[in-house]
């Protein structure tokens, strides 16, 4: 087949899964919808991607919490009053990038076509799929890990939940192919949480990986062989 998840191309996964450009802001706007005053949605997609861009932007030059409201109004060249009519607060905006990375995550790792494969091929596509993602979406990420120590607790928690729910999902997986007789492994929790540290790495380091050239389905490649060789599998 020449369909995500059975062709595991970056290309494929971004045919399925579009993430970026119109298609992201009008993710953040169906999350966030019900937060905003503005409901016209040529007046807004374009306003959040400029609001959401330069928090990534500002966050990534001074820091999420010495950033202000004004700071944010300066660069996106939205009035205070403006920016209200779409972020009650900085706490909000901080919750509506949980919120859109959280629920995006969740519907692409939650697909039926992934969680009905079998369990090499599904380890297989959850982690191109994690990897993809987290290169298309890397500011959302790199906000949500460098940022959560100074988020409310409710955000810390989501934040935290959000990682343990993906190691449950590599876990499941690990387990199946336990039963299923493919894997032979004493630590199963230990991998999980192993492998989604490698997959971390890839919007952590981006800098490392860009100066060495390596490309993401290489590394997708080297962490789905690595975590297959620490389950002991063995391809017939």
């Amino acid at each position: 087949m020449d369909q995500w998840p059975h062709d595991i191309s970056q290309a494929a996964f971004r045919k399925a899964w579009p993430l970026e450009g119109e298609p992201l802001w009008q993710r953040v706007y169906d999350t966030h919808r019900d937060k905003m005053q503005i409901k016209n949605l040529h007046i807004a997609l374009p306003n959040l991607e400029r609001i959401f861009t330069c928090t990534f932007q500002l966050a990534n030059a001074k820091g999420f919490q010495a950033m202000s409201l004004r700071d944010l109004s300066r660069a996106t060249g939205i009035s205070m009053g403006g920016l209200y009519a779409y972020i009650g607060s900085k706490d909000d905006l901080a919750a509506a990038i949980e919120e859109v990375l959280r629920r995006t995550l969740d519907d692409v790792m939650s697909e039926r076509k992934v969680l009905d494969l079998a369990p090499v091929q599904r380890l297989r596509a959850i982690i191109h799929g994690d990897l993809y993602m987290n290169d298309i979406m890397h500011p959302w990420y790199y906000f949500c890990y460098l940022e959560a120590k100074g988020l409310s607790r409710e955000q810390r928690e989501a934040a935290m939940q959000m990682e343990l729910k993906f190691d449950a999902r590599l876990l499941q997986t690990f387990e199946d192919g336990v039963a299923a007789g493919l894997f032979a492994s004493d630590a199963l929790a230990l991998l999980a949480a192993n492998t989604t540290a490698m997959l971390q790495q890839w919007y952590l380091k981006r800098w490392k990986f860009a100066r060495s050239g390596t490309r993401v389905e290489d590394y997708a490649r080297f962490v789905l062989d690595t975590t297959l060789r620490n389950l002991g599998y063995r391809p017939a």
